[in-house]
């Protein structure tokens, strides 16, 4: 006899029916949610659309430190103690973003048991992504760097269906998360199409061949 699986909890569900403390809006492409240096008071959800973290340093120079998607969450350190941001959010396409006020979302994770497994399980794993980052920083080279980012844009290794990358990710953007010049991703990108592991069809496909890049030297 088959046990029948656990509903997968939806976070969506949840925050819908929270009616103070929450609010929705729409963001157009390249607004930004928040600013660096901005009120750390709220968490946020996104419902659709794509955003960008990034950082800027004293001396000016931006580094992409996250794209996130549908059921991500940021701008979590407000539940930490973080007084003010710490990077700056901003649309990459029209998104829809929730926003829970930080009294409202401490109610949610004391009591919702199911939301806070989540929401924990969620905090984790993006704990070891940003280790698994830092590792790919230092010890890896700029094309094998590149090769793991497009990887995991197009949801390899992940839940569900690796899909076309969407939206179009600028060599700009690939440069600051890679941490390399634009000119060094063009020339990568140039050869990857080549060898057939990407693709340019009305949007960058990432092939399962590229995985050939990040497992051997």
């Amino acid at each position: 006899m088959r046990l029948k699986s656990k509903p997968k909890f939806d976070a969506r569900v949840l925050l819908a029916t929270v009616a103070q403390g929450r609010t929705s809006k729409g963001y157009l492409k390249g607004q930004p949610i928040f600013s660096q240096g901005d009120r750390a008071d709220a968490v946020f959800f996104i419902q659709s659309g794509k955003v960008k973290v990034t950082v800027l340093s004293q001396q000016g120079k931006q580094a992409v430190i996250a794209l996130l998607g549908p059921g991500d969450f940021f701008g979590e350190g407000c539940l930490g103690g973080q007084p003010l941001r710490m990077a700056t959010a901003t649309a990459m396409t029209e998104s829809g973003i929730a926003r829970v006020a930080k009294p409202t979302m401490v109610r949610l994770l004391h009591r919702d048991a199911a939301f806070s497994e989540v929401f924990t399980t969620y905090l984790l794993s993006r704990n070891i992504r940003m280790e698994e980052d830092l590792v790919d920083q230092l010890f890896n080279s700029s094309e094998r760097r590149l090769a793991r980012i497009l990887l995991l844009l197009a949801n390899f290794g992940k839940e569900g269906r690796p899909e076309t990358v969407v939206p179009k990710i600028s060599q700009e953007t690939l440069a600051e998360m890679v941490g390399t010049t634009r000119s060094r991703i063009s020339h990568f990108m140039n050869k990857f199409r080549k060898l057939g592991f990407v693709a340019y069809n009305g949007g960058l496909e990432v092939h399962s061949s590229l995985l050939h890049v990040v497992l051997h030297d």
